[in-house]
C-alpha cells in the first residue's frame, strides 16, 4: 500500500540486507516506525550498532543514537529476523518519548544502584529515629565518622 515502504542495501563485507515495511510517520511523537526485516543468510544476525547506522544511511539520520530498535526475533530455520524500528527526529524527542529500559539499551546511563544490604541498614536505622533532634544527632555522628 501507500504506507509500505521497502528499502535494500547490502555490501560483500557485511552480507546482510536490511528490508523496511509497513512504515509510518508519527507526527505526534515525532518519529518515524516500521517493521525491519533483516536478511543474513549463514550468519547472526548483525547487532542492534551496525543495524543503527545501517538504518540512519538509509533514512538520512544524523544522529544513530536517535534510532531505536526492539523485539528482533529470528525467523524459524535462520538467515532472516524481524524487529521493530522508531527514529526519533531528534534526541529531546527520544529523551521524552523512549521508554527508560529502551533508552538504557541505547547506551544511555542508568542511575547507579545501592546495594540493598545499605538499603536495608539505612531502613532500620531510620526506624529507630524519631523525631529532628535525634536526625540532627545522627548527622553529627556521621560527620565525626569522616
Amino acid at each position: 500500500g501507500a504506507l509500505d515502504k521497502a528499502r535494500c542495501c547490502e555490501t560483500m563485507a557485511d552480507a546482510f540486507t536490511v528490508r523496511t515495511r509497513k512504515f509510518m510517520t508519527n507526527r505526534l511523537l515525532a518519529r518515524k516506525q516500521m517493521v525491519v526485516d533483516v536478511i543474513h543468510p549463514q550468519k547472526p544476525c548483525p547487532s542492534r550498532e551496525t543495524l543503527q547506522s545501517k538504518l540512519a544511511g538509509l533514512y538520512n539520520v544524523s544522529d544513530s543514537k536517535s534510532i531505536s530498535l526492539f523485539g528482533f526475533k529470528q525467523v524459524f530455520g535462520g538467515g532472516r529476523s524481524t524487529g521493530f524500528a522508531l527514529i526519533y527526529d531528534n534526541a529531546a524527542a527520544f529523551k521524552k518519548f523512549e521508554p527508560k529500559y529502551r533508552r538504557v539499551r541505547n547506551g544511555e546511563k542508568g542511575k547507579d544502584k545501592v546495594s540493598r544490604q545499605q538499603r536495608k541498614e539505612r531502613k532500620n536505622k531510620a526506624k529507630k529515629i524519631r523525631g529532628t533532634k535525634d536526625i540532627k544527632s545522627i548527622r553529627a555522628s556521621k560527620r565525626q565518622q569522616k
